[in-house]
Parts: structure tokens; C-alpha cells; sequence
């Protein structure tokens, strides 16, 4: 897969791709992930992780630190003697804390592979399981990075940034990296104009990540970027669509700014379709967002288009991995928070899609997808909450 040194890749290690969301119980995850490696049998196994800790990380962390000991002693991967997890868990140091994790995992079977020292600016052979958390910035097999303050939406510093590693197997070497970035923080603001205010930001902290992780200070490799995105759709024109045949009203505060909206059919009663404020997206028909898996909408996800030179993505077969309901009983259903939306990603350079898309590696063994699509595993697809992206990477044969 991607450089390194002198390392380039002949035919692709990567034959099994998998997207998996977002924050989870972990019983839930926990079997699900396994079923998945017991099914798959992955060589390399990378699990990129989000809000760390959950919201209330303070009094959460703790639960993140055990459920990590139980993944590591599980018998589903009793067979991967080699694990590197990183947890930023320092949310004592707001100028740095990111609440990002990231988690690999090397099956025995996988003889030969390293992993790159950032600072020796060489790659060191992997043995043994090796946990690092608290301060990141000074392990040496990772670059991490939180958004600059006057990137955040009214400056407000909240959890978002960016880890790289870098892994060599064979011929192959490539880089991974775990991103978080801002969310839509008002449905109005997001429907104000297009594209919104939101992609904006998220576009200008995505340019910064890329250009960190390509810049002249290491050998350029392909790399993955995966995580959660926060791509929205462009909310305006998904409105006009659904809302075609509707006229809207209008409610505002005694200070004349909007506080709600509302879209009523023309006839059938004047029934009530849409109502949208800062929290809240009712939309009378769900299934809008599900059929199909949602792919009508697909022509609304636009975020991507300023990166097409940069960036690929497989085609998405999957429905909007966010807002999902937290209620154990409707692991399909949406929340009326937020429109739905593909906000949980796998995104790669055009040298790593190349790798991936070799004539030899036939396109049915490629798998984009999620995981639990029929169970409740939280808002992203919620005891101890953690929004999560994986890689699968099986038969690696470079």
C-alpha cells in the first residue's frame, strides 16, 4: 500500500474495506466487531475512534480503559499477539485534547510489518500490545493535532483534530489517519444558504489535515483518512426538494430571530411535513432515508467535490449513517435532530484507491458498508459513548 522509505506496492494489501459508526454500547460493538473478524478473519485490523469517553469523559474514561483491556484479552483475538492503541484521554489539557482513539490489531499470521517513528524518521518492527494514552503529543509512532483555535465555529474549543500513523508490510507502506471534524451546530444556520456556513469550516479543517499529512517533512505515501466527517447534506436544497409542494412558515422570537420553521402541505388539510429549529429536524416521512438506502439524497452530499483531485471514496451502498435513534428498540430509526446524513467516512488518496481497485483484486472482495444496521448502537450507527470508523484489511499479499 503506501511508502515509506523505499516502499512501494506492487499489488494491494487491502482487499476488504469496511466503514463501521459511531457511538455504541460497547456489549453491542463489542459483539458485533468480533462477529465481523470471526467472519472476515482480517490480517490488519484498524479501529478509528471519536469522543473518546463520551460527553461526560470526566467521569467516563475510566469505562474506556476497561473496555479496551477486554477487547485486547477477547478469545475472537486471541490470534492477534500484536495491538498498538492510542486513546487521548488527557481532557485536562484543553489545548491539546482531541478524544480520538485508535486501535490496530496484527494477526500472527501477518510475519513482517512495522510501524514508522515519527521522530527517528524510521520504521521499527512491531512486537508484543502496547497501549499509550494521556500524553500523545510525545509518543513517537504518531502525529496528532487539534484544530487551530480560530478554526472553530465561534471559537469555541471543542474536540476535534487528527492522528496519523504509519505502517509498512512487505513492499507495502501507507499512512492512517483518524479524523473528527465540526459539526452542523444549528439546522436554521444550515438552511440559511448553500452550501452552509458549517462546510465551510469543515472544508478548511479537512485542506489543513491533508496538507499536514502531505507535506515535505516524511516520504509521501498513499494514505486512508477515516473517522467522522460531520458531511452534511446541503440542508437548503434538500428542504426545497422535500418540501417541494409546501409553503412555509415562519415563527420568530420576540428579538425577530427565527426560532422555528414550518412546512404545510397546500392541500391534504394543510398537513404539517417539515418543522425545523436549531435542534430539531421533523420530517413526516423517514423512509425517504432508508429507501434504497437514501441514494436519491446521495445528490445533495457535496462536501467532497472541492477534494475530487485529492481524495476517493468506494460508492456508497449504505444509508445515512447519522442521526440514529439511542432507543434500544428502533436501531433503524432516525432521531428528529438533524437530517440525515453520511457522516461517518473511509477516504483515500488517489495512490491508495489505485492500490485498491488493481485488476487482480477482483471488486467484489472490496466491502463498504456498516455494521448493526438493524441494532441500536447510539446516534451514529449509549452507556460509554464512542463514534467509531474501522478499516478492515484481510489477505494482505503485497
Amino acid at each position: 500500500m503506501k511508502r515509506g522509505q523505499r516502499y512501494a506496492c506492487g499489488t494491494s494489501s487491502l482487499t476488504q474495506l469496511f466503514v463501521l459508526f459511531a457511538l455504541f454500547s460497547p456489549v453491542l460493538f463489542f459483539s458485533l466487531m468480533l462477529q465481523t473478524v470471526q467472519s472476515h478473519k482480517p490480517h490488519f485490523l484498524a479501529l478509528h475512534c471519536q469522543e473518546v469517553g463520551g460527553k461526560n469523559f470526566e467521569e467516563s474514561m475510566s469505562h474506556v480503559d476497561n473496555f479496551v483491556k477486554e477487547l485486547l484479552s477477547s478469545d475472537a483475538l486471541k490470534e492477534y499477539s500484536r495491538a498498538r492503541v492510542y486513546l487521548d484521554e488527557n481532557y485536562r489539557s484543553q489545548e491539546h485534547f482531541t478524544a480520538l482513539g485508535s486501535l490496530y490489531f496484527i494477526h500472527d499470521s501477518l510475519k513482517n510489518i512495522q510501524q514508522f517513528d515519527f521522530k527517528a524518521k524510521k520504521f521499527r518492527k512491531v512486537v508484543g500490545k502496547e497501549t499509550c494514552s494521556e500524553t500523545l503529543e510525545s509518543t513517537p509512532t504518531l502525529e496528532k493535532a487539534k484544530f487551530p483555535q480560530d478554526y472553530f465555529p465561534e471559537c469555541k474549543w471543542s474536540r476535534k483534530g487528527f492522528i496519523r500513523t504509519r505502517w509498512a508490510m512487505a513492499d507495502c507502506a501507507f499512512d492512517l489517519v483518524n479524523i473528527h471534524l465540526f459539526h452542523d451546530a444549528s439546522n436554521l444556520v444550515a438552511w440559511e444558504k448553500s452550501p452552509s456556513e458549517y462546510s465551510g469550516t469543515r472544508q478548511k479543517a479537512l485542506a489543513y489535515v491533508l496538507d499536514r499529512i502531505t507535506d515535505q517533512r516524511y516520504e509521501k505515501l498513499p494514505f486512508f483518512v477515516f473517522g467522522d466527517f460531520n458531511f452534511r447534506l446541503d440542508s437548503k436544497k434538500v428542504i426545497e426538494k422535500l418540501c417541494s409542494d409546501a409553503t412555509m412558515q415562519t415563527i420568530r422570537t420576540d428579538n425577530n430571530e427565527i426560532h422555528k420553521l414550518v412546512f404545510q402541505e397546500t392541500d391534504n388539510d394543510r398537513k404539517v411535513i417539515l418543522q425545523i429549529e436549531k435542534k430539531l429536524f421533523n420530517y413526516v416521512n423517514q423512509e425517504v432515508f432508508r429507501e434504497d438506502n437514501g441514494t436519491s439524497l446521495l445528490e445533495f452530499d457535496n462536501e467532497l467535490s472541492v477534494f475530487k483531485e485529492r481524495l476517493h471514496e468506494q460508492e456508497i451502498g449504505f444509508p445515512p449513517s447519522y442521526p440514529y435513534s439511542e432507543d434500544s428498540s428502533q436501531g433503524k430509526q432516525y432521531m428528529n435532530t438533524r437530517c440525515p446524513a453520511w457522516c461517518d467516512r473511509i477516504l483515500m488518496s488517489p495512490s491508495a484507491r489505485d492500490m485498491l481497485l488493481k485488476p487482480e483484486n477482483e471488486e467484489k472482495s472490496i466491502v463498504y458498508d456498516n455494521i448493526g444496521p438493524n441494532v441500536c448502537m447510539g446516534d451514529h450507527k449509549v452507556t460509554q459513548p464512542h463514534s467509531l470508523c474501522a478499516i478492515v484489511l484481510v489477505k494482505p499479499v503485497c
